[in-house]
């Protein structure tokens, strides 16, 4: 008897201590709240609805849920006796403390057990019965606690929060997983793909166990790296981030600890997932305001610098590894004294692309150019071990700050192209050929469709992909009468197909106007000349953002070769706003500039941003055609486009949520 009596007395001394302990924190977040100007109680849902259309209800049964997303109450109730981190506020001897303390004695002792009854809305959960429980085990920080829970699904709307509970809800269907949360658009879709499964396939109960574990060892060595501190950024964010670089199958066997140590290797690449202006584009080559330094940087660098090219294909088969193995060529003849190259050609598949960059780096390697987006991944597994090199990948929008990026400003060329097409089309119907649905596509199709429209305003652009699936893109363009033509800017070496560039056909025959043209040349020497002169510490942000090298006719790293059979006045005009485009005092987007929805793009008194060209993801209202979605292309283009892509994500219809 007396040592019942005294473990009652040592229980409920604990629970004194607990509510004690407990209301501390309630009121510390309560003052932190309201210094802050924020409401310092819990949530509450009915309040939130009042301004939202809700759908339906649908009911998920009785099922776990993640205690880190119980975040308010459904009614006013007993709201203000806790503070927003739902801890309690009302003093010790009430009978609301008194319920609180006998909850932690039965967490104690047995584990409470009693579900309790929640509204599920955008994928937050918030109380209806049972607030007590929340607070006791939210106290003992537990990771879930049972409940019965009944979804309020709001309206469709174009909000980005609302389109991504959309795919949250798809993604729920098929794992029953409600612990992941995304900030991006398109993000459960790409988990799905980086977990080996679609849209359409259930997941197994084995497969949620393992993804389950995988989770919480992730969740535990981000939070052990600070990430519950960052704001803008889900833990599902850098989830997906960790498992574009290394793949499910081995992460999922990884214990906490490795993870951990694979995470501060990429922590800064993390970190600018959550910055909402994470690139700063060099729109042109640094200047070297110090000679003299310049000089000296020269001097101090007797050896040769060692410079290697990654390629995914041999440059005899594509037209794009070519046109840079012919900058490779230039920089031998140009700078052949002070520099050394070589090329790396990788199987075009991940593992081998990072056993060759691992290697180039080794063997002593100081600058590493890698042509095309696939690398990515390889570049930044292998760029946190070697801080040393200088590794680049050519690519837009790309937001690393141990891989820096570059490419060329081609819409100015398409825009000039554009021009010739319109002079010279004589039934207003121009054909334009765009192979990735990425990243300064859509700013080429625009520029383009602007310039002809500059000397046309009835000229229309019909857009055609060729990396559709089953898409006779000849038969369309006959079909329409469609003879002028803008496709691939290179000749592949190997082919004899004359259709390049800006061509017409007539009489079945190939006849070629224009041609713009990549300086890569021009490029890599201009880029690595700087590098000696001691531009890339100089150009280092000092808020830690991704530094994208985006060069065009003013750098001299594009041009437009015209046939000699253009009409005179074409070629000068052409020329004219070539020269107007170099030294700033033309901009292609310059206003007024209306989509195909006609909506109003930019205002006629504006240019657009740089920023505003390179994401864009709309074409201009002399366009035909529509920017496709990831199921519209063909299996070789999906991996580029998932990493680059513009439109990646669908609904269930097929129809574009982007």
């Amino acid at each position: 008897m007396l040592r019942k009596q005294h473990h009652r007395k040592v229980v409920k001394n604990m629970a004194y201590e607990d509510y004690m302990k407990a209301q501390k924190m309630g009121l510390k977040a309560f003052k932190t709240s309201t210094a802050r100007g924020q409401y310092p109680y819990l949530p509450i849902l009915d309040e939130i609805l009042s301004h939202v259309d809700i759908e339906c209800e649908v009911s998920l049964g009785t099922i776990n849920i993640p205690l880190n997303q119980v975040v308010g109450t459904s009614t006013y109730g007993r709201t203000q006796a806790f503070a927003s981190n739902f801890m309690p506020l009302l003093n010790y001897g009430s009978e609301f403390a008194a319920k609180w303390s006998h909850l932690v004695d039965a967490q104690i002792e047995e584990g409470i057990r009693d579900a309790v009854k929640v509204h599920e809305y955008m994928n937050k959960y918030y109380v209806v019965e049972g607030n007590k429980r929340v607070s006791v085990l939210k106290y003992f920080n537990a990771p879930t606690i049972t409940a019965e829970v009944t979804r309020k699904v709001p309206k469709r709307t174009d909000d980005i929060e609302n389109q991504i509970y959309y795919e949250f809800m798809d993604f729920y269907d098929l794992t029953k997983i409600n612990y992941i949360q995304f900030s991006q658009l398109g993000s459960y879709e790409k988990l799905l793909a980086a977990v080996g499964k679609n849209m359409t396939d259930p997941w197994t109960e084995d497969e949620c166990k393992d993804f389950s574990s995988f989770h919480v060892a992730f969740s535990k060595a981000y939070k052990e790296q600070g990430g519950n501190n960052l704001d803008n950024i889900t833990c599902g964010d850098a989830l997906l981030f960790y498992l574009s670089l290394y793949p499910y199958e081995e992460a999922k066997e990884m214990l906490s600890s490795e993870i951990k140590v694979n995470l501060e290797k990429i922590w800064s690449e993390i970190l600018l997932l959550g910055e909402d202006d994470s690139v700063e584009l060099l729109m042109d080559p640094t200047e070297e305001k110090n000679i003299m330094n310049s000089v000296i940087n020269k001097i101090r660098s007797p050896k040769k610098k060692r410079v290697a090219f990654v390629y995914d294909k041999d440059p005899s088969v594509s037209d794009w590894i070519y046109g840079h193995e012919l900058g490779r060529i230039h920089l031998d003849e140009a700078l052949g004294e002070e520099i050394e190259t070589q090329v790396f050609i990788t199987n075009d598949v991940e593992d081998d692309a990072e056993e060759v960059l691992e290697n180039i780096c080794k063997d002593g390697y100081d600058i590493v150019f890698t042509v095309t987006p696939k690398l990515i991944k390889a570049c930044l597994k292998v760029a946190v071990s070697y801080p040393n090199v200088k590794i680049l990948n050519c690519a837009l929008n790309s937001s690393h700050n141990t891989v820096r990026t570059y490419y060329t400003r081609m819409y100015e060329a398409k825009f000039l192209t554009g021009i010739i097409a319109g002079a010279m089309c004589k039934n207003d119907k121009i054909g334009y050929i765009a192979d990735y649905p990425i990243y300064g596509v859509a700013a080429n199709i625009n520029a383009f469709a602007l310039g002809a429209k500059m000397v046309n305003p009835r000229a229309q652009i019909y857009l055609k992909w060729s990396t559709l699936k089953n898409d006779n893109i000849e038969e369309y363009f006959k079909e329409r009468g469609i003879t002028y033509i803008s496709t691939q800017d290179m000749i592949t070496p190997q082919s004899e197909n004359r259709q390049f560039g800006l061509y017409v056909e007539k009489n079945d025959s190939t006849k070629n106007l224009a041609m713009p043209i990549y300086h890569w040349g021009a490029f890599y020497e201009e880029l690595i000349n700087s590098i000696m002169r001691g531009s890339w510490k100089a150009e280092e942000s000092n808020d830690s953002k991704a530094l994208n090298y985006w060069w065009g006719l003013s750098a001299g790293v594009i041009d437009i070769i015209c046939s000699n059979k253009l009409p005179i006045g074409t070629t000068k005009l052409v020329n004219l706003m070539k020269h107007s485009i170099s030294n700033g005092q033309f901009h292609p987007f310059a206003g007024p500039l209306t989509d195909q929805e006609g909506n109003i793009r930019c205002n006629e008194t504006d240019i657009l941003k740089p920023e505003e060209i390179m994401t864009m993801d709309w074409l201009t209202n002399n366009v035909i055609g529509s920017i496709p979605t990831i199921d519209d292309l063909d299996e070789d283009a999906k991996p580029v486009v998932l990493l680059r892509g513009l439109n990646t994500t669908i609904d269930k219809g097929g129809t574009s949520l982007l």
